[in-house]
């Protein structure tokens, strides 16, 4: 990979791309917020047992994360690339809680059974390309860049 992503601004997107990135920084920011007021109980779910941090305290540092992440997408357009490998890295990192909140039986979000626990794992899948995707991430780290009339494929 070169890192030199990381330390240049990022190539212009098409339109789809950057509705894409907006919508999911803003969902970014919703979630976060509800982290630190209205959901705080129902994001402790997905705080493993084994976790050695106050389920709490996850939940809010989380929140904060979530804001931080989902306020760079909107507004750092320059370095989408950068905040979008971040995003990407944040899903994958916060992974296992949802696994754990199925392996371990907890409620919550309405995920109330082992089956809708279960289901729901593959949409983190789905939150990891759409971070990659809408901010150019992953074009740029595999050296494609955006130009080319196939760069929203």
């Amino acid at each position: 990979m070169d890192l030199s992503v990381l330390t240049r601004p990022s190539p212009r997107t098409s339109v789809p791309r950057t509705l894409a990135r907006i919508a999911l920084g803003l969902a970014l920011v919703g979630a976060g917020v509800s982290h630190l007021t209205v959901a705080r109980g129902e994001f402790q779910a997905q705080v493993p047992g084994w976790f050695p941090v106050d389920e709490d305290v996850t939940v809010l540092a989380s929140g904060v994360a979530e804001i931080a992440i989902g306020g760079s997408l909107v507004v750092l357009s320059r370095w989408k690339v950068a905040v979008g490998l971040v995003a990407a890295a944040f899903f994958v990192v916060i992974f296992p809680g949802n696994v754990a909140q199925w392996l371990e039986g907890k409620d919550g979000f309405g995920l109330d059974t082992d089956a809708k626990r279960l289901t729901r794992l593959p949409f983190q899948v789905v939150l990891v390309a759409l971070a990659l995707w809408s901010t150019g991430a992953w074009s740029a780290v595999r050296g494609a860049g955006e130009a080319g009339p196939r760069s929203d494929g």
